[in-house]
């Protein structure tokens, strides 16, 4: 009789040890929770509520109506307040001749009326085509066309209004849109307005395959691409945060901080999982390093939205004495670099760091709920269960080097699919094509993302462009982003598009744009390697103009920080740019200049010659925006190499 407490103790113990190691409990909570999810919007669609306006309404029914849904600088609501703005702009937008199932273009700052236009579009059936308020010009024209928007709303912000003034024009003439600017009269003729809930039969011809928004991403070359999320998508992942993160809505509600652009997704997506699960939402109109924690204590935020370059700002921020004087528990985002976490963590008391790793597209997404050490400084951790359950689904190819795309055996022409230990780019098993929703009305785009016949004949992987790495324990890995695009003050910089607008130039024959690593930096700034056209000199005069042309083309964060005068160029055999050479230089002046020279030795002996943007790097004593580049010095060098030092102290 005595055996039997001493096998349950055994096999207890048992347990314990196998659910340390492989993390089972962890792996089938949330197997659960995905199974949760999945039953949820069967039952939504059974129920032919498809439209998340159901799921928002049923917060506003089950929540008091005095409880505050949404926070801001310009005005506070109620979730019954809320409700009733979003019936509003519903009518407002039938008033606009806006028809179910359509979209409508809004080119919006982070406001209550973002929010109170996207929930009034859904309201009749319809979704917003978040656009990028910075975007300009052909890559403006270019997104709002591949919308199909006949209606454009704009923000009353004088910068925002001035740039669709710019191309009021061909907004208008070409494409036949008509604009609306949320100016103080228009948004008080909307408030104006009787808060009828819009009829359901507006809603009816709704399926959880149309957008809840159309959100754009750089993709890897040329303009910006625009991706469906999904409604179902939206759902699943909505009601995934608050069972994964332990982020709670009503009645023990947390307050859900967010300052990123909310056209994007990031700050976009934690807006709808905030009205969809009753989560109050408070909206920092942009980021800013002296007014952050302000708006975290007056809104008495409990969770905040980060992305990577926004915990390296904080951290580089003096110290005022109330580094802990908040309630925040959570912070929720993406891209915090390992040197950054732990000292993150440890300065601002945050109890847990809940990281995902994901794309617009969604095809591959992780997560990573850190409260200790075993998770700092990943982006997902699956347990021995997952690991089983994903072993042919998540796959690591080998990259080839000199190409920067897949390698394959020149004999057989398969590829080689590596250890996930040893890691590579990301691939994602898939069946059929369709399970990827693709880019809104680019077939070209969206088939370029499966890769064929990889391993063996008939195979069919999604490419997720990125290169990491899982060790023994189920930890993954971030390695490096892969193809043209790199990241730079939060944005993703197709370089194809800054090539072609540089190539624009009357001074410059070619432009080869590529990132560049700077230490105190995170992701890489701008640089294009350029040849002059003949007749043209490198006069400080026209470092000037061809700054200025550039700010006058591009968004400012995708303005090379860097320039690399040419002397000759070189292609590759199939005649197209060679960036290989010149990723591998960065901003080695050893390798551009020769070991021991400086600029003026290697002008002298033929070589390269680097230019820089002071400015963009916070060095207005070593130039400024209106003095255009400047040389690239040795010493230049030193000072970036020393600041980069003192933030790693921070």
């Amino acid at each position: 009789m005595t055996f039997v407490p001493v096998a349950v103790a055994g096999a207890t113990a048992a347990a314990a040890y196998l659910d340390a190691k492989f993390h089972i409990r962890k792996d089938l909570q949330t197997l659960y929770g995905l199974s949760h999810q999945k039953r949820f919007v069967a039952k939504e669609v059974a129920a032919n509520r498809s439209c998340l306006f159901y799921q928002f309404e049923a917060q506003v029914q089950r929540i008091p109506s005095d409880v505050e849904c949404l926070w801001s600088r310009t005005g506070c609501y109620t979730w019954s307040e809320t409700y009733d703005q979003a019936c509003r702009y519903g009518q407002f937008y039938l008033s606009q001749n806006v028809q179910p199932l359509e979209l409508v273009a809004t080119y919006l700052t982070n406001s209550p009326e973002f929010l109170f236009s996207q929930v009034g579009l859904w309201s009749i059936g319809c979704a917003p085509a978040m656009i990028n308020y910075h975007l300009t010009g052909d890559a403006l024209i270019h997104c709002v066309k591949l919308s199909g928007a006949k209606v454009m709303v704009v923000d009353w912000d004088e910068e925002v209004r001035a740039r669709i003034d710019e191309n009021r024009a061909r907004l208008e003439g070409e494409l036949g849109v008509k604009i609306i600017i949320l100016d103080e009269e228009m948004r008080a003729k909307i408030n104006a307005l009787p808060p009828t809930r819009p009829d359901d039969s507006l809603r009816k011809g709704m399926s959880i395959e149309f957008p809840m928004a159309l959100i754009y991403t750089s993709g890897s070359t040329g303009f910006p691409k625009a991706c469906a999320f999904t409604i179902g998508r939206a759902m699943e992942f909505g009601h995934s945060r608050i069972t994964s993160t332990t982020i709670q809505g009503w009645p023990n509600s947390d307050r859900y901080y967010n300052c990123m652009p909310m056209y994007h997704g990031t700050g976009g997506v934690a807006a709808v999982t905030a009205l969809i699960c009753g989560i109050t939402y408070c909206i920092g109109k942009k980021f800013s390093t002296s007014r952050f924690w302000e708006d975290i204590r007056d809104s008495n935020a409990t969770v905040f939205v980060y992305v990577g370059e926004t915990a390296r700002y904080l951290l580089a921020a003096p110290d005022t004495g109330r580094d802990k004087d908040h309630n925040v528990r959570v912070m929720f985002g993406n891209g915090m670099r390992p040197d950054v976490w732990h000292r993150f963590r440890k300065r601002f008391g945050i109890d847990t760091i809940a990281e995902f790793f994901n794309s617009t597209e969604g095809v591959f997404a992780l997560l990573n709920v850190s409260r200790g050490p075993f998770t700092d400084a990943i982006v997902g951790h699956h347990g021995g269960l997952l690991r089983a359950y994903l072993k042919d689904y998540y796959v690591a190819a080998e990259i080839d080097h000199e190409t920067g795309d897949l390698w394959r055996d020149p004999k057989t022409g398969f590829g080689r699919r590596n250890p996930l230990a040893k890691g590579g780019e990301i691939l994602v098993g898939v069946a059929d094509p369709n399970e990827f929703p693709g880019y809104w009305n680019n077939d070209g785009a969206t088939n370029s993302k499966f890769v064929r016949d990889l391993f063996k004949k008939g195979d069919m992987y999604y490419r997720t462009g990125d290169a990491l790495r899982m060790d023994k324990d189920g930890r993954w890995f971030f390695m490096d982003r892969l193809g043209d695009t790199y990241r730079w003050k939060s944005e993703n910089v197709a370089t194809a598009e800054v090539s072609e607008k540089l190539g624009h130039h009357p001074g410059l024959t070619e432009a080869i744009v590529y990132g560049v690593a700077v230490p105190g930096h995170d992701g890489k700034a701008g640089c294009a390697a350029i040849a002059l056209a003949a007749g043209q000199a490198p006069t400080p005069q026209f470092f000037r103009d061809l700054l200025k042309y550039s700010l006058e083309q591009l968004p400012k964060y995708a303005v090379p920080v860097f320039l690399r005068l040419q002397q000759e160029t070189t292609a590759m055999h199939n005649q197209k740019q060679n960036k290989v050479p010149l990723k591998k230089d960065g901003l080695d002046l050893d390798a551009i200049y020769g070991v021991g020279n400086d600029a003026t030795e290697a002008r002298e002996q033929g070589k390269d010659v680097m230019y820089w943007w002071p400015g963009a790097l916070g060095y207005p004593d070593s130039g400024t925006d209106g003095e255009g580049y400047v040389v690239f010095t040795r010493a230049d060098w030193e000072a970036i190499m020393s600041l980069g030092k003192e933030v790693a102290r921070l």
